[in-house]
This record gives structure tokens, sequence and C-alpha cells, in this order.
């Protein structure tokens, strides 16, 4: 279990550390249905990331031989890796320039409207549609698919990753809820610091994972 846990980590921690998923739900705590909504926010997001890792692991585990890691996850690993290459080119070329100020998209400044049903299906859309998400799911739930660790192992992996993976969305409702109304100011710091560095913290955690990926595609293939 203890490879197939550290083999899907780094992807895992990578889906977490995203700034627009975590800026959503303080901006839903702040609303009046605010707890309705972040929970329901929180609940779309970790079914949408279940259901990636659920159906990747199902289909490696198929593909996988008796013995021994396959070479296919490392392939995987190089295709992702160089995505993610790509994605944090395209990440720092478009980034927002000295003195302009970029608007949030429409979802943003429309969430603390929006019903506890259109807040998880906007929050599974987040984590299975949106390129960088996606793919980390697809590669570490693929990392727990080609490990060596049993079936008990493989589902225990995946409910971790799936937790870590969740951790944006959860870290803002247990601050709301175990500070109640003296969240808003910790949370408010929360979202005027991740609107200022969401481009930067996006680009870094590309640029790792990417090489990280690459780098142990490289070695499992050599």
């Amino acid at each position: 279990m203890g490879e197939a846990v550290g083999s899907m980590l780094a992807s895992a921690v990578g889906i977490a550390i995203s700034p627009p998923a975590l800026v959503a739900v303080v901006l839903m705590l702040a609303a009046p249905r605010g707890r309705t909504i972040g929970l329901a926010f929180a609940a779309g997001w970790a079914a949408g990331l279940a259901a990636v890792v659920a159906v990747v692991v199902a289909a490696g585990s198929a593909l996988g031989p008796g013995g021994g890691r396959p070479a296919w996850p490392y392939w995987l690993e190089l295709a992702l890796g160089v995505l993610f290459v790509l994605m944090t080119w395209k990440q720092w070329r478009d980034r927002p320039r000295a003195g302009h100020v970029t608007a949030p998209p429409r979802w943003m400044r429309e969430v603390g409207r929006f019903s506890a049903g259109r807040s998880a299906g906007l929050a599974a859309a987040l984590v299975t549609a949106g390129p960088k998400n996606l793919a980390l799911a697809v590669g570490g739930a693929a990392s727990i698919a080609a490990s060596t660790a049993g079936v008990g192992g493989r589902v225990v992996a995946a409910a971790l990753m799936v937790l870590i993976g969740s951790l944006c969305t959860l870290l803002p409702l247990v601050v709301h809820l175990l500070r109640g109304d003296r969240s808003a100011r910790t949370l408010g710091e929360w979202k005027a610091w991740l609107a200022t560095h969401s481009t930067a913290i996006t680009t870094t955690v590309l640029a790792v994972i990417g090489a990280e990926y690459v780098g142990d595609a490289i070695t499992g293939l050599a």
C-alpha cells in the first residue's frame, strides 16, 4: 500500500493546490446561504474527483500484468509531464502584466447566488474538465493502478487521493465551522492573497509536477 500512496501523493497535492476552487468556497461562505452551497461545492468536488480516480484505477488495474510494474504508466507520465511543461509555458505567457488587473471569470462573480445543485455541478466541472486537475487525477490514479499493492491497498490509496485532493474545498469549510463569524477575516485574507498570487502558484505547481513526471518516466523507461 505504501507504494500506491507514495506514487499518487504529488498528484493529489497538485490537485489540492487549486486557487480557483478555494476562492470559490470562500466567496460562497460569505453569501447568505454560504454554508449550504459551500458544502455542496465540496461534495461536488470530491464526487467528481472520486469518479475520475475510480474509473482510471479500475481500467488501469485491468491492464496491468500479474507481477511487476508495467511500462504503460511511464509512457502516460511522460505524456502528462510534457503536457504540464506546455501548460507552464502557456500560463507564464498569459500571466497578468504589471499595472493590469484581470477580471475574475463570470461564474466566480456569481457563486454567492448559486443553488446547492449548481454549486456541486460547478465543482465537479472544475475538477473533471479543468486540464490541470483532470491530468493530475488521471496521472495519480494511473500510478495507483500500476502499483504492486493489492486491491485493499489500492482502494485506501484512492480514498486518500480524493481526500487530499479535496483539501482546497474542505479547509475553508473547516475554518468557517470552527470559527463561525470570526472566520471572515481569515478567509478574506486567504482570498486576497490567492487572487494576487494565483498565476504564480499554478505556474510553479505545473512546472514542478511536470518535471517530476518526466523524470519518473525517463527513469522507469531507461
